[in-house]
């Protein structure tokens, strides 16, 4: 936890880091910079800018300070943002002798060598005089650098953004992670004066009572059962099932069938044709 210098003593920290282990392996004099990469570089000297172009709050972070106020509104817990640094890293030198890519290369180094920024760096840091009064180097949560990776358009986006500055080679690191504490106290919290702890059943003298069912209307439906007073432990009885009366069939649709009608055969008498000859036949 810090207060509000944080980001700014990280970015001179970074800085200092860079210029404390890229100078000697380099063999010459580097200066670093913390500031934006200048429109006009000299190329003359071997420089290198630290440029913070973005601040993020920590998406892990930001809401684990929650809730810092009680219901009456008394401060619990000092408030905190978890932020991230987003740096840019660049550059410049005789081109001729490759000392960009050089000197970049040298940033990598160290940055992957030493990623945590070390605590001695952060207090030599903090003797600049508009840095005083940060408590960086107290806090408990060390910032740690990260590379980012980033394509041709976010780059182009970055350098868009600047202003009038010539492209040149860069790196991009991510700073996690920084806490800026809030300015007020919490109020602290009482002392506990007699610690008491007793355990009795229900229906002992001093024992709490039991939370008491609520009481359903009476009903004087048949089925339902009334329930007067009942505890947790005795459960009410359950009412019971209504049987439900069919509804009364209004005309039944389909009559009982009929046995089928057999066709009435009658016997067929066959017609006596008169034969000849025959002497019973009337005349």
């Amino acid at each position: 936890m810090s207060n509000a210098l944080a980001i700014a003593h990280v970015t001179q920290a970074l800085a200092l880091l860079i210029e404390n282990n890229v100078g000697p392996e380099f063999g010459e004099a580097v200066k670093v910079e913390p500031r934006k990469p200048p429109a006009d570089p000299q190329l003359e000297q071997p420089t290198i800018s630290v440029f913070l172009y973005q601040v993020t709050p920590n998406t892990s972070q930001r809401n684990n300070d929650l809730p810092t106020r009680a219901a009456d509104g008394t401060l619990v817990k000092r408030p905190a943002a978890a932020l991230d640094l987003h740096y840019v890293i660049s550059a410049y030198g005789d081109e001729r002798e490759l000392v960009g890519q050089r000197l970049i290369g040298s940033v990598v180094r160290t940055l992957h060598e030493i990623p945590v920024l070390p605590k001695d760096v952060i207090e030599l840091a903090g003797e600049r005089p508009y840095l005083a009064g940060s408590d960086l180097a107290a806090a408990a949560q060390r910032v740690r650098f990260t590379p980012t990776v980033m394509d041709v358009d976010e780059t182009s986006k970055l350098w868009g953004m600047l202003y009038q500055t010539p492209y040149t080679l860069s790196v991009v690191y991510q700073a996690t992670l920084v806490y800026i504490d809030g300015r007020q106290i919490p109020v602290a919290g009482k002392p506990v004066e007699r610690p008491e702890v007793r355990v009795l059943p229900f229906g002992a003298p001093g024992a709490p009572v039991p939370p008491r069912a609520e009481q359903a209307p009476v009903s004087s439906e048949p089925g339902v059962v009334r329930v007067e007073d009942f505890s947790p432990q005795q459960p009410a009885p359950a009412p019971e099932k209504k049987t439900a009366k069919a509804p009364a069939k209004s005309v039944a649709k389909t009559a009982a069938k009929s046995p089928a009608r057999t066709r009435k055969s009658a016997p067929r008498t066959a017609r006596q044709t008169p034969r000849r000859g025959d002497d019973s036949t009337e005349k």
